[in-house]
Protein backbone atom coordinates (compact mmCIF):
# COMPACT_ATOMS: atom_id res chain seq x y z
CA UNK A 1 0.00 0.00 0.00
CA UNK A 2 1.07 3.47 -1.29
CA UNK A 3 2.63 6.05 1.81
CA UNK A 4 -0.40 8.28 2.80
CA UNK A 5 0.60 12.22 3.98
CA UNK A 6 -1.19 14.88 5.01
CA UNK A 7 -0.30 18.86 4.72
CA UNK A 8 -1.48 22.29 4.71
CA UNK A 9 -0.45 24.86 2.19
CA UNK A 10 -0.88 28.59 3.60
CA UNK A 11 -1.13 31.31 0.92
CA UNK A 12 -1.92 35.34 1.39
CA UNK A 13 -2.71 38.34 -0.78
CA UNK A 14 0.33 40.83 -0.41
CA UNK A 15 -1.41 42.01 -2.79
CA UNK A 16 0.01 39.16 -5.37
CA UNK A 17 -0.68 35.27 -4.27
CA UNK A 18 2.10 33.84 -2.08
CA UNK A 19 2.53 30.64 -0.75
CA UNK A 20 3.86 29.27 2.58
CA UNK A 21 6.65 26.34 1.94
CA UNK A 22 9.33 24.73 4.47
CA UNK A 23 12.76 24.00 3.06
CA UNK A 24 13.66 20.31 3.72
CA UNK A 25 16.20 19.44 6.25
CA UNK A 26 19.30 17.39 6.81
CA UNK A 27 22.55 16.65 4.90
CA UNK A 28 20.58 15.70 1.14
CA UNK A 29 19.24 18.83 0.90
CA UNK A 30 21.66 21.09 2.58
CA UNK A 31 22.99 23.98 0.23
CA UNK A 32 20.05 22.83 -2.49
CA UNK A 33 16.75 25.07 -3.57
CA UNK A 34 15.22 23.73 -6.54
CA UNK A 35 12.62 21.00 -6.21
CA UNK A 36 14.30 21.32 -1.96
CA UNK A 37 11.06 22.62 -0.42
CA UNK A 38 7.66 21.24 0.72
CA UNK A 39 4.41 21.97 1.94
CA UNK A 40 4.05 21.35 5.71
CA UNK A 41 3.20 17.45 5.79
CA UNK A 42 3.98 14.12 6.96
CA UNK A 43 2.16 10.61 6.64
CA UNK A 44 -0.84 9.51 9.12
CA UNK A 45 -2.76 5.93 9.22
CA UNK A 46 -5.43 6.32 11.29
CA UNK A 47 -6.91 9.85 11.44
CA UNK A 48 -8.67 12.20 9.31
CA UNK A 49 -6.63 13.84 6.46
CA UNK A 50 -7.39 16.90 8.22
CA UNK A 51 -6.37 16.29 11.31
CA UNK A 52 -3.12 14.57 10.31
CA UNK A 53 -2.17 17.94 8.04
CA UNK A 54 -2.99 20.17 11.52
CA UNK A 55 -0.56 18.07 13.84
CA UNK A 56 1.99 17.79 10.71
CA UNK A 57 2.60 21.27 10.10
CA UNK A 58 2.52 22.01 14.09
CA UNK A 59 5.24 19.16 14.70
CA UNK A 60 7.29 20.83 11.61
CA UNK A 61 6.94 23.87 12.17
CA UNK A 62 7.10 24.09 15.78
CA UNK A 63 3.88 26.16 16.39
CA UNK A 64 0.47 25.30 15.61
CA UNK A 65 -1.64 26.01 12.03
CA UNK A 66 -3.57 28.92 11.96
CA UNK A 67 -7.00 29.02 13.31
CA UNK A 68 -8.44 29.33 9.74
CA UNK A 69 -11.06 27.78 7.53
CA UNK A 70 -8.93 25.12 5.46
CA UNK A 71 -10.63 23.80 1.99
CA UNK A 72 -9.59 20.53 0.84
CA UNK A 73 -7.37 21.06 -2.40
CA UNK A 74 -7.27 17.21 -3.19
CA UNK A 75 -5.01 13.98 -2.97
CA UNK A 76 -1.85 14.46 -5.61
CA UNK A 77 0.05 11.37 -6.22
CA UNK A 78 3.91 10.80 -6.29
CA UNK A 79 5.46 9.44 -9.20
CA UNK A 80 6.84 7.22 -6.38
CA UNK A 81 3.18 6.14 -5.49
CA UNK A 82 3.06 8.13 -2.52
CA UNK A 83 -0.34 10.10 -1.79
CA UNK A 84 -0.65 13.58 -0.51
CA UNK A 85 -3.62 15.23 0.49
CA UNK A 86 -3.32 18.65 0.28
CA UNK A 87 -5.79 21.52 2.13
CA UNK A 88 -5.51 25.12 1.47
CA UNK A 89 -6.03 28.20 4.41
CA UNK A 90 -5.47 31.58 3.67
CA UNK A 91 -3.47 33.56 7.32
CA UNK A 92 -0.32 35.80 7.03
CA UNK A 93 1.57 33.34 9.04
CA UNK A 94 5.09 34.45 10.37
CA UNK A 95 7.95 32.04 9.18
CA UNK A 96 10.61 33.68 10.88
CA UNK A 97 9.68 31.44 14.25
CA UNK A 98 10.02 28.23 12.81
CA UNK A 99 10.42 25.77 15.24
CA UNK A 100 11.01 22.17 13.79
CA UNK A 101 11.29 19.06 15.34
CA UNK A 102 14.08 16.91 14.73
CA UNK A 103 14.78 13.23 12.99
CA UNK A 104 17.96 11.24 13.41
CA UNK A 105 19.47 9.33 10.70
CA UNK A 106 22.92 8.03 10.59
CA UNK A 107 25.71 10.89 9.42
CA UNK A 108 27.86 10.09 7.60
CA UNK A 109 26.38 7.37 6.53
CA UNK A 110 28.40 3.94 7.25
CA UNK A 111 30.08 5.98 10.46
CA UNK A 112 27.91 4.23 13.22
CA UNK A 113 27.35 7.94 14.13
CA UNK A 114 23.35 8.74 14.50
CA UNK A 115 23.27 12.71 14.16
CA UNK A 116 19.74 14.67 14.29
CA UNK A 117 18.67 17.40 12.15
CA UNK A 118 14.98 19.20 11.70
CA UNK A 119 12.46 18.14 9.41
CA UNK A 120 12.42 22.07 8.07
CA UNK A 121 15.43 24.34 8.56
CA UNK A 122 13.87 27.15 6.86
CA UNK A 123 10.94 28.50 5.98
CA UNK A 124 9.94 31.69 3.79
CA UNK A 125 6.64 33.23 1.07
CA UNK A 126 6.95 32.66 -2.43
CA UNK A 127 4.71 33.55 -5.30
CA UNK A 128 3.50 30.61 -7.67
CA UNK A 129 6.38 31.29 -9.73
CA UNK A 130 9.10 31.24 -7.00
CA UNK A 131 7.40 28.20 -5.38
CA UNK A 132 6.92 26.07 -8.67
CA UNK A 133 10.38 25.56 -8.92
CA UNK A 134 11.25 25.27 -5.50
CA UNK A 135 8.56 22.63 -4.46
CA UNK A 136 9.21 18.78 -4.98
CA UNK A 137 7.47 17.54 -8.13
CA UNK A 138 4.78 15.55 -6.53
CA UNK A 139 3.51 18.41 -5.16
CA UNK A 140 3.45 20.85 -8.00
CA UNK A 141 0.04 20.09 -8.93
CA UNK A 142 -0.89 21.63 -5.35
CA UNK A 143 -0.51 24.58 -6.15
CA UNK A 144 -2.06 24.49 -9.46
CA UNK A 145 -5.20 23.65 -7.46
CA UNK A 146 -4.83 26.45 -5.21
CA UNK A 147 -4.70 28.71 -7.95
CA UNK A 148 -7.67 27.29 -9.42
CA UNK A 149 -9.53 27.24 -6.47
CA UNK A 150 -8.90 31.12 -5.73
CA UNK A 151 -9.57 31.78 -9.13
CA UNK A 152 -13.43 30.51 -8.64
Amino acid sequence: MAETSAGILLYRRQPGLEVFLGHMGGPFWRGKDASAWSIPKGTFTDETPLAAALREFAEEVGRPAPDVEYRELGAFRYSSGKVVHVFAGESDFDPDDVRSNLFEIEWPPRSGRRQSFPELDAAAWFTPDEALDRLVKGQRPALAALERLLAG
